[in-house]
């Protein structure tokens, strides 16, 4: 069983029913919504689908809503794009109409960036293809010189090498959105471009405010927000490690060894991360990835991150059922590696929860006794999630009857959930039963060996407080 997560973003290309039921078949984990990309209509109706699908399928989906955030991009050109030569002169303006770029200047989107930009700095187009170093700014102009030329066309996003912009990370475009995301009951909100912790908690004070209950991704794409890691990952629910603009940002030298710590620092914490970007590219059209992409997918799984996401591979892609089935069969080869199995997670911490404590000894002796599988009987998802950041190969089955716990809970790494409503059991049927859903799934045999944790107060929050060691009987 696969244990690292798969999320897809949809698109044009997935609007085929076929299509999108083939994203299921070959085991996606979690639907993207990109908002930055087509209309509310759109988006509801690709909702509808998602959890009509999920239902058929009996499957729990995690469904994301990406917001767009600040728009740090050049406007358009007058004949769509131009050809920039290196150590000539160039414009980014302000004050010119958006479509009226040509050889010497161009608008742009993000009408501050004269006021956050001094000669001497390095900007940079389309994912750093271009680069500008500025000569002078002029009120909103910003004079430069081409450093790396070549073919620059509309709406490419600009950067400043090393960060800084003072764009905040909620537009009224994302405030709008997010409302609207919630009132499709999404599992998650992905904020774009944070630069720190309040960034986080105002897009948590609005889901609050809308009585929403999505949790929230934050998507380091910032060298401010590389500086402000820790109290980034302590506000939020997940990382997502957007190696696109961050790689922008930082350099690209410097993106191998940021994704480990990000992801290292983000299970210490007890969070969730995903690492996205450019993960299967080529697969935008070819049918198989290169093997610089299969290793780069395999680096991440064994960085211990939860999930890995495909972008314009899914959503405009050729072969978006492809590419889903090729990176599971990368994920299920990294999962080989011993590493993959060796945790020394939180081994000299103090523990403050029950449930905490709880999980880390099932973890423990899963991973020193013959355990065949891990039943987490939860409501809120919280146990299983302490489990999942230990690294182990022993599946962990999250039951629960709460529809919201078992879609969040298909983006942590290893963990499996699966419906299953106890509040109406006699007590003393309760391990039998769970025993016996996971037998009839076929997860379970006649004398394996499982671990079962519960709380003594059926549908309590929180109230994990028992762990018992079970075989499966034969009548199971």
């Amino acid at each position: 069983m696969r244990r690292t997560k798969i999320i897809a973003t949809l698109g044009p290309a997935t609007d085929d029913p076929q299509v999108l039921a083939a994203l299921f078949t070959a085991g996606t984990d979690g639907f993207r919504l990109n908002f930055s990309h087509g209309s509310i209509q759109d988006h509801a109706k690709r909702v509808t689908q998602i959890r009509h699908l999920a239902s058929e399928h009996k499957r729990s989906i995690a469904i994301i809503a990406d917001l767009q955030g600040p728009k740090i991009r050049i406007a358009r050109f007058e004949k769509g794009s131009v050809i920039l030569k290196e150590n000539e002169l160039f414009t980014f303006d302000a004050d010119l109409a958006d479509d009226a770029g040509n050889e010497l200047s161009v608008g742009i989107d993000y009408k501050h960036l004269p006021q956050d930009v001094a000669a001497g700095d390095t900007l940079l187009v389309d994912d750093g293809r271009l680069s500008f170093i500025v000569q002078s700014v002029e009120k909103n102009k910003i004079h430069c010189q081409i450093m790396s030329g070549g073919t620059i066309s509309n709406n490419k996003g600009i950067n400043r090498l090393g960060g800084g912009l003072s764009a905040e990370a909620l537009t009224e475009k994302d405030r709008e959105d997010l409302k609207f995301a919630i009132g499709l009951e999404v599992d998650y909100i992905a904020i774009s471009f944070p630069r720190n912790a309040e960034d986080i908690l105002e897009a948590r004070a609005l889901i609050k405010a809308l009585q929403g209950h999505a949790s929230i991704i934050a998507k380091i794409e910032r060298a401010e927000a590389v500086d402000n890691i820790d109290e980034i990952i302590e506000a939020s629910d997940v990382i997502m490690v957007a190696r696109g603009d961050l790689g922008v940002e930082m350099g690209d030298a410097e993106l191998p060894s940021l994704q480990k710590r990000l992801i290292s620092r983000t299970r210490e914490k007890n969070k969730v991360s995903i690492t996205a970007t450019q993960m299967m590219e080529s697969m935008i059209h070819n049918s198989i990835p290169t093997r610089a992409e299969v290793m780069d997918v395999a680096n991440a799984v064994l960085d211990g991150t939860d999930a890995v996401m495909l972008s314009a591979e899914t959503a405009s892609g050729d072969h978006p059922a492809q590419v889903v089935a090729a990176m599971s069969r990368i994920c299920i080869g990294a999962e080989k590696h011993p590493r993959s199995f060796i945790s020394h997670h939180r081994i000299d911490k103090t523990f403050h929860h029950i449930d905490e404590s709880i999980a880390m000894a099932a973890m423990y002796t899963a991973n020193h006794f013959p355990i065949k599988a891990i039943i987490c009987l939860t409501e809120t998802g919280t146990t299983p999630l302490w489990m999942s950041r230990i690294r182990s190969g022993i599946p962990i089955f999250a039951l629960s009857r709460r529809s919201l716990s078992l879609h969040k809970m298909s983006l942590y790494r290893g963990v499996y959930p699966l419906y299953f409503d106890m509040t109406h059991m006699d007590e003393d049927r309760i391990e039998h039963n769970a025993i016996h859903r996971l037998t009839q799934l076929g997860f379970l045999e006649q004398n394996d060996i499982v671990i079962l944790t519960k709380g003594t107060h059926i549908g309590v929050l929180g109230g994990t407080n028992a762990l018992k060691i079970l075989c499966v009987e034969e009548k199971n």
